[in-house]
């Protein structure tokens, strides 16, 4: 991916406002999320994300997902669900995806076909991927400033294994 043709935060943020909505729950009325199988190296950085990650992204209180993990986590409704040790996303590959940075932190952005959308953190030595309902796109890219400082703190610089 070429990083240098990052759009700005407010385009990547009038973007979000377009999208449609996304999201499942479980029957508790909690978010449901499939939790990744990353390689060992990964496990122990997402773990330590876990340990750091904020109680409030966006103004909304964690909730975390169902089946519980230290892989992923939650907040709001419909929830902003993050899920640390996916895999590389092919789109990775293209020289022609789009990236945004929110504070410090590289991310590949993602539209869906559903009109949602899927951020992963790009050059960390674990891919970190957060899913955008819709609903929260009048907040911009509040939800990934807010995860940054975890993140930056918990997965270090460097390409994914």
């Amino acid at each position: 991916m070429n990083l240098t043709r990052r759009r700005s935060l407010r385009s990547a943020a009038a973007v979000l406002v377009l999208a449609a909505a996304a999201g499942c729950s479980s029957g508790d009325g909690r978010p449901a999320a499939a939790v990744p199988e990353p390689a060992s190296a990964a496990t122990a950085l997402c773990q330590a994300l876990d340990d750091r990650l904020p109680q409030h992204v966006a103004g909304l209180e964690r909730d975390d997902p169902r089946p519980e993990s230290e892989l992923t986590a939650g907040w709001g409704s419909p929830a902003i669900i993050l899920r640390c040790g996916v895999p590389r996303p092919e789109a990775m590959d293209d020289p022609d995806a789009e990236g945004v940075e929110a504070d410090g932190i590289g991310w590949l952005l993602e539209q869906e076909h559903d009109g949602s959308f899927r951020f992963t953190t790009t050059l960390r030595r674990a891919y970190v991927e957060v899913a955008l309902p819709a609903e929260h796109a009048p907040r911009g890219l509040a939800p990934l400033s807010d995860l940054a400082p975890a993140i930056g703190e918990a997965i270090p610089e460097g390409i994914a294994d």
